[in-house]
């Protein structure tokens, strides 16, 4: 055993077949040699973590007894994580006078400009579902926010377009909400995100 500066000893490296990282090691004579020594690695802590996340869950929730169903675990959490989300959400978007549904709404407004889209086709692409779709398009409207025109070939068809003073809104809205989502999100990393990604679509087919 050698001392460090200080006075500190330094422990024998350990030896043996455990898997870990390897240092080459050398002969007396200062030669090298082709055998390798490995440092077993420590998972340990690596270990706690995991552990600790799985009992977040039952923690958040006050359950004192395991879930019954790994399913069940997942769907909790699901709805408890995408609840936790919306509340940044909203929270950025009261000073507008904006709800997240309405938000939602002008967002898909302005990925169909300049056609435009009818009531029901702007239901089908909400993230969250609004039971009285054709209310929240009359709140958007009395703020000057979108216009509706009747379609001239089918009278029955009422279309629905982001007026300018939306497009200004989203526009000053586009900054603050894009670091929310980096601020809520982005210490998962690239890769955690984009697998999570493809794990909530395919989990969706099913749901639906």
């Amino acid at each position: 055993m050698r001392r460090l500066p200080y006075g500190i000893p330094q422990a024998a490296p350990v030896m043996g077949p455990a898997s870990g990282i390897d240092h080459p090691e050398r002969a007396p004579s200062g030669g090298a040699r082709c055998s390798c020594r490995k440092i077993p690695l420590d998972n340990s802590r690596c270990n706690d973590y995991i552990a600790g996340m799985l009992r977040q869950g039952r923690k958040e929730t006050k359950q004192r007894k395991p879930f019954r169903r790994v399913e069940e675990e997942a769907f909790v959490n699901i709805q408890r994580t995408a609840d936790a989300l919306m509340q940044g959400v909203a929270a950025t978007l009261k000073p507008m006078g904006l709800s997240p549904t309405q938000y939602n709404v002008l967002r898909i407004l302005r990925g169909a400009e300049p056609d435009g889209l009818a009531c029901r086709e702007i239901a089908e692409r909400m993230i969250t579902r609004d039971p009285d779709i054709t209310r929240l398009l009359d709140r958007l409207e009395d703020r000057a926010l979108v216009a509706r025109s009747r379609d001239r070939a089918d009278r029955r068809v009422i279309t629905t377009r982001i007026a300018e003073k939306g497009l200004h809104l989203l526009k000053d809205l586009d900054g603050p909400i894009a670091a929310l989502h980096v601020a809520q999100l982005g210490h998962l990393g690239d890769q955690r995100l984009r697998s999570l990604t493809d794990l909530l679509e395919a989990a969706r087919i099913k749901a639906g």
